[in-house]
């Protein structure tokens, strides 16, 4: 019978003398799981492209109609059988009434204007795409004029402003004159709307990889998406209104279902990633990262959209640059 040694027994094992830190670890390997696609912002997407059918928007139509009526009719018959009974409660009531009713009226208002200049941008977009493609130097001068006009009376405008005026009538082609108003009156809003971009995209990717909660990614993305819209119509000069904003939500939206770019892959993150890296990340992170991404992507398509002139050669905002700047701190968060 053999004999065993008595007393406890020493094991060394870590021969270096350095401890892992948990930090350290590799993440828990999700094999069963699909590689992040960003779910949230297809969701988005899916949400602000998607068109009422015929039936349903006479639904919403008339139930509005018929609400609006009896509410009416119901405000009335207690405001008259108030002054009735009590003079004075009754008209006074009938002064908040007419009060509502202004103030329903200025919304309604102030949605209009907010329309008829989403609609002033877009004919600036387009009046600037026939004149570079005609040559159109008249075009071209009666368009920065407009663009003058446009941005009267913002102070973050008035040296882009003047240095435009001032060099106007000394640039004798159509695209050498729009490309000194892109450069002196709309650069320092590319950089303004570029960081409302940015900051978008990080806090999509924020909320999504780090709060569990179901459908928490899908309203952070679309609050965060619209919120941004609205900025960078604001800074270009848009100012929309509620229902502009969702206008113009659509538009981007849509431009982007059509041309297949509500898509994001490794390529895509590769410059902050580098290759193969979205697949090692945790599940939650690579689907904030996808979803900044998106953000992102959305973001530049809003600046086309929203911008008063077309984007010159190589002025056009880099997607993954934007990405880069906006989402590398996170990357780094999750790898630390």
């Amino acid at each position: 019978m053999s004999q065993h040694p008595k007393g406890p027994v020493l094991i060394d094992l870590d021969d270096d003398g350095a401890t892992p830190s948990p930090s350290e670890a590799p993440p828990v390997p999700e094999p069963h799981l699909p590689p992040p696609e960003g779910a949230a912002m297809t969701t988005v997407a899916a949400l602000a492209t998607r068109d009422p059918s015929p039936l349903a928007r006479w639904f919403w139509r008339l139930l509005l109609a018929l609400v609006g009526t009896l509410v009416s009719i119901a405000a009335w018959r207690f405001v008259t059988d108030l002054i009735a009974s009590n003079a004075m409660l009754g008209w006074a009531v009938s002064a908040l009434f007419a009060a509502f009713g202004l103030v329903c009226l200025m919304i309604i208002i102030k949605e209009i204007a907010a329309f008829s200049r989403l609609a002033r941008i877009d004919a600036l977009h387009h009046a600037a795409e026939t004149a570079l493609a005609d040559e159109d130097l008249a075009g071209a001068r009666k368009l920065t004029d407009d663009l003058v006009t446009l941005y009267k009376g913002r102070e973050d405008t008035r040296w882009g402003r003047d240095k435009l005026k001032s060099r106007r009538d000394e640039i004798f082609d159509a695209s050498g004159l729009l490309t000194h108003a892109e450069d002196s009156l709309l650069a320092p809003l590319d950089t303004a709307a570029r960081r409302e971009v940015e900051a978008a995209a990080r806090q999509v990717a924020t909320v999504t990889a780090l709060v569990p909660l179901a459908l928490a990614d899908v309203v952070a993305a679309l609050t965060a998406n619209l919120r941004m819209i609205r900025r960078i119509a604001e800074i270009y000069g848009g100012r929309s209104g509620t229902l502009g904003s969702w206008r113009l939500t659509r538009a981007v939206m849509s431009h982007l279902v059509a041309t297949g770019a509500v898509a994001v892959g490794d390529d895509m993150l590769e410059p902050i990633l580098g290759g193969g890296l979205l697949g090692k990340l945790s599940r939650r992170f690579g689907e904030g990262m996808v979803n900044g991404a998106l953000t992102a992507r959305v973001g530049v398509a809003a600046m086309e959209v929203c911008r008063p002139l077309p984007f010159g050669k190589g002025k056009r905002p880099s997607v993954r640059a934007i990405i880069r700047s906006s989402l590398s701190g996170l990357v780094m968060q999750d790898k630390g």
